[in-house]
């Protein structure tokens, strides 16, 4: 152990190495008053002490210039890295890892954020524009919730939460000594990460009904986890934008929320954007028809990975699933017909497939009403599409399913969603049904990003800053008053902190992309007024305070 003896570390009897306690051994080469005071320290099995920012094998000239370092309040010891003195010895700290953030997810910093910002407004102007109102939901739900919601695939995607304090002492005591991961986790883990927010909308709702309205319409936009692999595209924790209507079976409901797309996508410039189109009664028909009524299931799960995996990955995984060779011919013709230009032609094709399925056949027909109804609306006729081949991976979807994707986009689908005719059901009050699309903000971001869509002007974060040029009292009051009259004149300012050069000042101006900037001298502040610069043009006028406000403005 170390313990401090005056000024100076010396080592405990027992070590190997002890420094006398009468003396700094480079006491001689400076000024008593330079000794550093260092704390106390115990470090176990090390042999070798080195005082403050001291280092005997150095040569006396290193030592020297290593002694003029401001921070000197850090004890380096031998063997280990120093973390006080933040690289100032010379030491490299191997304990210490390089700080990162675990894959699939993201900072984001002002100027990002900005951006965001921008499209969460629009979103949500959208959203209350059509009725909708807010809602949150936690973002741990219990297990048991979210299992079993979203399929096979999308079970094993779900972010488990370690139960609390000591969650081996109640594990599956077999499980665990046979390292059987999916019989070990009911016993180690009750909560998760929200998978979506549809699942706890309908949790929600549930527990809510004596204090909802229905049909009850609501949105949320929160963060989202699946334990997905990242890529272009694909986070593990990531922003959705919902909007549900539910207690009512009314195609309408579909047909707003179409409509909805377009209002949402066009508000945020979003270029040539498709909404893919299609009806989970229709996939179950065809399915039906090729003798794979039973494999329903596995048939979409391939499906729904067309645009990932082409057909060719499509058939190798309906192989792998067991669908036979009718199932599989089967999702060869719908590819054909994906080739048809026309949606109310594709809709005739598919219905030429489906024999006298009824139920599949009314699908159909609710399509070519919405894709009809949503042309007279005003929705472009080129963003509207029926895509057969379209599945929405989800279990819960029953009805009307919805995609949209961007041409020429670095990234697949930016929105999705569908009719679901019992999801209440799993929580106990059946026969809810709703209707419900999920905006993928992360998504829409790289797509604007890519495509160069966002607005000009978005990365100003504030409308003026006040420059500092004197310390003194009065100066400080001249200019704290002339900011909180901007603030209060609902603008957003700020004051540089210090009086320092102003050259200093007007550069941090620049980089924050402040569009104006005002400063007083004396004879400004004597005459209680502000020389007012506008960044951009360079142009100077004197103003009061009230004068700047009316000219920001004006330019806003």
């Amino acid at each position: 152990m170390v313990q401090q003896r005056g000024a100076f570390a010396s080592v405990v009897p027992g070590s190997h190495q002890s420094i006398p306690a009468s003396g700094d051994p480079f006491s001689q080469r400076r000024p008593k008053q330079d000794v550093i005071n260092g704390p106390v320290v115990s470090v176990p099995l090390l042999n070798v002490v080195v005082l403050p920012h001291e280092f005997p094998n150095l040569a006396a000239s290193e030592r020297a210039a290593r002694r003029k370092t401001q921070n000197r309040d850090a004890i380096h010891l031998v063997g280990l890295g120093c973390v006080s003195c933040r690289g100032v010895c010379g030491q490299e700290d191997e304990k210490m890892s390089k700080p990162s953030i675990p894959k699939g997810t993201r900072d984001f910093g002002p100027q990002v954020m900005a951006r965001r910002n921008w499209m969460f407004d629009a979103m949500r102007g959208a959203f209350e524009r059509f009725g909708f109102q807010p809602i949150e939901t936690p973002a741990m739900e219990n297990l048991s919730t979210l299992t079993g919601k979203y399929g096979e695939e999308g079970d094993q995607l779900i972010f488990r939460i370690l139960n609390n304090g000591d969650y081996l002492a109640k594990a599956d005591a077999s499980a665990l000594a046979a390292h059987d991961a999916k019989a070990l986790t009911p016993s180690i883990s009750k909560k998760a990460l929200r998978y979506d927010l549809t699942v706890p909308f309908a949790r929600f709702v549930v527990m809510s009904r004596n204090d909802l309205h229905f049909p009850f319409r609501r949105y949320a936009m929160a963060n989202v986890w699946r334990g997905d692999r990242p890529g272009k595209g694909r986070y593990q924790e990531f922003t959705q934008c919902d909007a549900d209507i539910i207690g009512t079976d009314s195609l309408l409901c579909e047909l707003e929320l179409v409509e909805l797309f377009h209002a949402v996508l066009s508000a945020l410039n979003v270029p040539n954007y498709r909404i893919m189109m299609n009806d989970r009664r229709v996939l179950s028909g065809l399915a039906k028809a090729w003798g794979a009524e039973e494999q329903v299931g596995e048939l979409l799960v391939a499906l729904d990975k067309l645009d990932k995996i082409g057909p060719a990955g499509v058939d190798a995984e309906l192989v792998q699933r067991g669908l036979g060779d009718q199932a599989r011919n089967g999702v060869k013709s719908l590819v054909e017909v994906t080739q048809i230009a026309d949606p109310f032609e594709q809709l005739y094709a598919v219905g030429e497939m489906l024999a006298a399925d009824e139920t599949a056949l009314a699908g159909l027909h609710d399509l070519k009403w919405l894709l009809g109804q949503a042309r007279a609306a005003g929705v472009p006729q080129e963003a509207l599409c029926f895509d057969v081949t379209l599945a929405r991976g989800l279990d819960y979807y029953t009805g009307a399913i919805f995609e949209v994707r961007v041409v020429d986009s670095p990234v697949g689908s930016i929105c999705g969603g569908g009719r679901y005719a019992d999801l209440t059901g799993i929580f106990g009050w059946p026969g809810m049904s709703g209707v419900g699309i999920s905006f993928g903000a992360d998504r829409i971001y790289d797509v604007l990003s890519h495509f160069d869509a966002f607005p000009e002007g978005l990365e100003v974060s504030i409308d003026a800053m006040i420059c500092r040029l004197d310390e003194d009292d009065a100066a400080v009051a001249h200019d704290l008053g002339a900011l909180r009259l901007l603030r209060a004149a609902g603008l957003k300012a700020e004051m540089y902190p210090d009086a320092a050069k102003l050259k200093k000042q007007m550069k941090f101006a620049a980089d924050r992309n402040v569009p104006w900037v005002m400063l007083s001298g004396t004879a400004e502040r004597e005459q209680g007024k502000f020389t007012l610069k506008n960044m951009a043009s360079g142009e100077q006028v004197v103003v009061d305070a009230e004068g700047a406000i009316d000219a920001i403005r004006s330019a806003i």
